[in-house]
């Protein structure tokens, strides 16, 4: 059970204006044609200040425009509602309707060529994808195809060690022939995929395409996706184009897409070359590679929240067996602060604070700041309870201001912290219990320490 929900800075930018121009519209209770162009042309203007390419802006405009003006929408009971839907169905479409997987080959191992510019990401992404496919139940290989770039192979080995995951590799060899023996061993060693680093340069050159295109071309059963590092703006758009021109892409794997606050690469790659953004990076760490949903994506973008993609997190890092047993003693008053701070270590595991609120509906209107989300402060919590008795986080009521002293001085903190982190105990617990039905939910805002106020349930 959670009682604390972080997409990072990405679509920032672009989440805000879009939600001014939407809300504006979506305020009116009759709707004008004037009205519908005014709220598009604000629409148009974030779009485009968010590196999104001019034409598809253009083509996006359009489409909404022409199911706007019409009569059942103006004389609808909600007009303005009834645009905000049409936007929010057009930027689905326009990220790709629906969710695309791997085409994995017929008979293992399948070939995955990792393609890209050399600052994309590639490499990293390599071992992202290696740990997905790893909890999906594969077993994955990882090839240094990559023979030009200095390091370019002891960093795949170093990824490899940090994954888990055998790295293959051939020093000075051909990379065709590396990826081609790569493949090989794999299907030796009953390896069921094999994730191919290929090299990149800083530019796009002659070279490079017909070393891929080789590469392709030796296996009848290939996955060709692109990494575009997302925080390129309007490059990503050409690069994508290009490399669409020379292979057969399945797709797109936008790298770093947590350092965007505009998001125009992920609003134009699919619609420009046609082929599907299939996985996004949202974070540093190697777990933190998503598959790509457009519908959960346009509801982010949007403000709307992200739920599902909320409990598949929660499904993935809570241990539901603990997560009942805290349910329980919720219900049954038997909540301690040890509970409170195992449960704050769950939240942890689940990624970035503002990642999480912002897939709650609504978390992204409220237009919290930047220093509302140190993450620090959870381990000032925790600090604050490892630095009490286990009587004390049993039984909360015998603290006195000696026993608070002592805390304070081993956790490194004053004793109004230590207040503050009771204070906040007794309010979460209050708060939880009556979430699951055990009593009066809190009817006033919440301010835990580092978060923003949480709002009313």
């Amino acid at each position: 059970m959670l009682w604390l929900v972080g997409l990072p800075t990405v679509f920032e930018s672009l989440t805000s204006r879009l939600q001014g121009a939407l809300e504006r519209i979506g305020r009116k209770a009759t709707l004008r044609e004037k009205d519908v162009q005014q709220g598009l042309r604000e629409v148009r203007l974030a779009l485009l200040e968010a590196d999104v390419n001019f034409q598809v802006v253009k083509g996006f405009i359009k489409r909404v425009a022409e199911k706007a003006k019409g009569e059942e929408v103006l004389r609808s009971l909600s007009p303005g509602q009834q645009v905000v839907k049409i936007v929010h169905e057009e930027l689905i479409h326009l990220l790709g309707e629906g969710a695309v997987a791997i085409r994995f080959a017929p008979h293992p191992p399948t070939p995955i060529m990792l393609c890209g510019l050399q600052g994309s990401g590639k490499t990293t992404t390599c071992g992202k994808l290696a740990l997905y496919l790893q909890s999906k139940g594969h077993k994955p290989l990882l090839c240094a195809a990559d023979v030009y770039r200095p390091a370019a192979i002891e960093q795949l080995q170093m990824v490899g060690r940090d994954t888990d995951v055998p790295v293959f590799a051939r020093p000075g060899g051909n990379p065709v022939e590396i990826a081609r023996e790569a493949v090989a061993q794999a299907k030796r060693d009953g390896q069921t995929v094999v994730i191919l680093d290929t090299a990149g340069r800083l530019h796009i050159d002659d070279q490079m395409m017909r070393e891929l295109e080789e590469m392709e071309a030796c296996f009848e059963h290939v996955e060709v996706l692109l990494v575009v590092d997302a925080m390129t703006g309007r490059d990503a758009v050409s690069v994508a184009e290009e490399f669409s021109r020379r292979l057969e892409l399945d797709g797109f794997i936008l790298a770093k897409l947590d350092g965007d606050a505009r998001g125009g690469a992920a609003l134009s790659v699919r619609e420009v070359t046609g082929k599907p953004i299939k996985f996004v990076g949202v974070g540093e760490k190697y777990d933190a590679l998503e598959p790509f949903h457009p519908d959960r994506m346009a509801s982010r973008v949007l403000g709307m929240g992200d739920v599902l993609g909320l409990i598949e997190k929660a499904q993935q890092r809570v241990d539901q067996e603990k997560a009942q047993e805290l349910a329980q003693k919720i219900v049954s008053d038997e909540f301690t602060l040890e509970d409170f701070r195992d449960h704050l270590r769950q939240v942890r595991r689940m990624g970035p604070l503002r990642q999480l609120l912002e897939m709650v509906p609504g978390f992204a209107t409220q237009g919290f700041a930047d220093e509302d989300f140190d993450e620090r402060d959870l381990d000032h919590v925790v600090a604050v309870i490892d630095s009490m008795t286990p009587e004390e986080r049993r039984r909360p009521g015998i603290l006195s201001a000696s026993r608070k002293r002592r805390i304070a001085r081993g956790s490194g903190m004053q004793v109004q912290d230590v207040n503050v982190v009771l204070k906040q105990f007794q309010e979460a617990r209050q708060m939880m219990k009556g979430m699951l039905g055990g009593g009066p939910p809190l009817t006033r805002k919440v301010k835990v320490k580092g978060l923003p106020n949480l709002p009313r349930f």
